[in-house]
C-alpha cells in the first residue's frame, strides 16, 4: 500500500515561491457537520485575527476529531488559494494536517498558542 510518506520529494523551489503561499494560524470558533459532502467532512469557521477576520473551510477530519473536540483548537491554513465550491460550501482556506499510517488526516497545530493570524515561517 502506497502512502504519502513513500511519496519523494518535490522539486527544488525558489524561497520566493515559498514566501508566496500565505500560511496562518487560526482559531476554530465553529465546527458543523456537513453531510452534503462526497467524503466524510465538517465545516469550520477559523478566526484569524481582526485584519484577516473569519474564514470558512472543508475539511476531512472526522476521523480524528470529533466536532466537540474542535472549537477552541488553533490550526494551520492556506489563506491566499481561490475559495472553491464543495458541494453547497464556498471554502476560503485550506486548512493544512499530515497524513496517519491510514492516510486519515491529522491536524497541524502550534505547539503553545500564539496569536490568531501569525503567519508561518
Amino acid at each position: 500500500m502506497n502512502h504519502a510518506s513513500d511519496a519523494p520529494p518535490g522539486p527544488e523551489i525558489a524561497f520566493d515561491q515559498f514566501l508566496a503561499v500565505d500560511i496562518r494560524v487560526g482559531t476554530i470558533v465553529e465546527a458543523e457537520p456537513f453531510p452534503e459532502a462526497r467524503r466524510p467532512a465538517y465545516k469550520l469557521t477559523i478566526d484569524f485575527g481582526p485584519v484577516i477576520g473569519r474564514k470558512r473551510s472543508s475539511a476531512q477530519i472526522t476521523e480524528h476529531y470529533g466536532l466537540e473536540e474542535l472549537v477552541g483548537r488553533q490550526v494551520a491554513a492556506v489563506i491566499n488559494f481561490p475559495p472553491r465550491q464543495i458541494g453547497p460550501m464556498r471554502s476560503e482556506v485550506l486548512t493544512l494536517g499530515f497524513p496517519d499510517e491510514n492516510g486519515q488526516v491529522v491536524l497541524v497545530q502550534p505547539s503553545q498558542p500564539v496569536p490568531n493570524g501569525g503567519r508561518l515561517f
